[in-house]
């Protein structure tokens, strides 16, 4: 029995300008087969187990030619897969889905259009131009200027009184520009071009087509160019944030990212994942916990893994019974709030350092300490406590693997949330560009970094994602 592939408009720009329909069908994947512009967080949606494959599509890079992935469409449909085949904006406009889906139609496969959020319209009206307005433009012309055969035939377009919309045309802005004008545009007529769009990293230039090639040097791909009288209309500009321009690479755990990544992104920060921990929970034994006056928590995770393991052991909460609980900090205290697990220890500084200190002053003589953490975790916490003669298990709930997505960050902030994460990508063969701070959340993690090739070495105040964002808005405070 075949499968089924849908065609998805990704939406122009930033993750949540998809459908919802979009949404739950990635939701429901077994493949995505994907674009390289598309916004990653999309990706997020997908399940665990989801096939995720990249075919490039870049201008000047095709990772993957159109014949190979309508093979690849076919293939994963013919294996009786779901395939959800995800573009950025609309699949029809400029995005070959009609190629795409003759060949699907051809091979005798069901396939579902759903359309998206084209940049055409979207980008331009996020730049408060409108494509139509009455008095000023009637219609509008969506045309693309990079073609096989070049330059389009612009002749037919000069002409026309509407809004004319040039996609992937920034490399050739000067060229189309003089050939409107030799075609009988006047060169006063208005003209923009958006960078961008749709994502937090939005630029906008006008000018006319004298001098809007002039203008728009220094604009990053991708971009589109629009002509005609509404060009010269604001009537909506993005709020200025204070992270507008600033970009992040994130390294760590699924959900620390996703965390951290949207409060940098409210601040107008553009996000990237260079690298992700995968957790894997580990085959344990729940102990006896009435031998134990402490329980200790170094990590949202171990919480998580904790619960995970109390669940399958049918394991009763009020048997916890005068237990007390220490959490390293604020996020490991509120991953066991919300299970209604309140702490009786969270360090006044949030790392194991403190915990063990802390811990120390506050053990009874003759309390035994269980100690729940990570396979890769540093040896501080039973260190100390080993030192000032205190009884401890030490039960490794899970292990974390490392995935490096890209080695080269690029970006003017790389933010390492533990040890383990800045070794992993540094001996993945990663590398920093000489404008890329590192932000570590500890000096544990900062210490990782020693004789690694990292310019400045950032760490907050406070161990948290939030401590994260505060000290990357003083950096660029000053």
């Amino acid at each position: 029995m075949s499968g089924r592939v849908y065609l998805v408009g990704g939406g122009c720009g930033d993750f949540d300008l998809i459908t919802l329909r979009g949404k739950a069908l990635i939701e429901q994947s077994e493949a995505v087969v994907y674009d390289a512009l598309i916004d990653e967080r999309l990706l997020g949606f997908a399940p665990k187990n989801s096939e995720l494959i990249c075919v490039g599509k870049r201008a000047g890079s095709h990772s993957s030619s159109q014949e190979e992935i309508n093979s690849l469409l076919i293939r994963l449909a013919a294996a009786g897969k779901t395939v959800v085949r995800l573009k950025g904006g609309d699949p029809f406009v400029f995005g070959r889905g009609g190629e795409e889906a003759e060949a699907l139609a051809k091979g005798g496969l069901p396939f579902e259009l759903v359309p998206g959020i084209s940049s055409c319209i979207a980008a331009p009206e996020l730049a408060g131009i409108p494509v139509t307005h009455r008095g000023l433009a009637r219609s509008f012309h969506v045309i693309t200027a990079h073609t096989a055969d070049g330059m389009p035939d612009l002749s037919r377009y000069a002409g026309l009184e509407g809004t004319l919309v040039f996609l992937m045309g920034l490399g050739r802005i000067a060229e189309l520009a003089d050939r409107l004008i030799s075609l009988g545009k006047s060169k006063d007529t208005p003209a923009a071009v958006i960078s961008r769009g749709g994502t937090s990293r939005q630029q906008t230039v006008r000018g006319t087509l004298s001098d809007i090639a002039q203008r728009a040097a220094g604009l990053e791909a991708p971009a589109m160019i629009v002509v005609g009288d509404t060009a010269a209309m604001e009537l909506y500009s993005p709020p200025e944030l204070p992270l507008s321009g600033v970009t992040v690479s994130l390294t760590g755990t699924e959900g620390f990212s996703e965390r951290l990544g949207e409060k940098l992104r409210r601040l107008g920060a553009e996000t990237v994942t260079v690298a992700r921990l995968s957790v894997r929970e580990k085959n344990v034994d729940l102990p006896d916990l009435e031998k134990y006056s402490w329980l200790v928590l170094t990590s949202s995770v171990g919480v998580r893994c904790l619960l995970d393991l109390l669940s399958r052991e049918r394991f009763d909460l009020r048997r916890f019974g005068t237990l007390k609980l220490a959490a390293v900090g604020r996020a490991t205290a509120q991953a066991l709030e919300r299970a209604g697990l309140y702490p009786e220890l969270v360090p006044g500084s949030f790392t194991s350092k403190a915990l063990a200190e802390e811990l120390a002053e506050r053990v009874g003589k003759d309390e035994r300490v269980l100690i729940l953490r990570a396979e890769k975790g540093r040896e501080q916490l039973p260190d100390i406590l080993s030192a000032k003669g205190i009884f401890f298990d030490d039960i490794k709930l899970y292990d974390t693997e490392a995935e490096i997505i890209d080695m080269n960050a690029a970006t003017d902030y790389i933010v390492f949330s533990s040890a383990y994460g800045a070794e992993s990508f540094f001996e993945a063969g990663g590398k920093l560009s000489e404008r890329t701070a590192a932000v570590c959340i500890g000096e544990v993690t900062a210490a990782a970094l020693k004789g690694k090739a990292v310019g400045r070495v950032i760490v907050p105040e406070e161990s948290t994602a939030e401590g994260i964002v505060d000290i990357i808005l003083k950096e660029e405070d000053k």
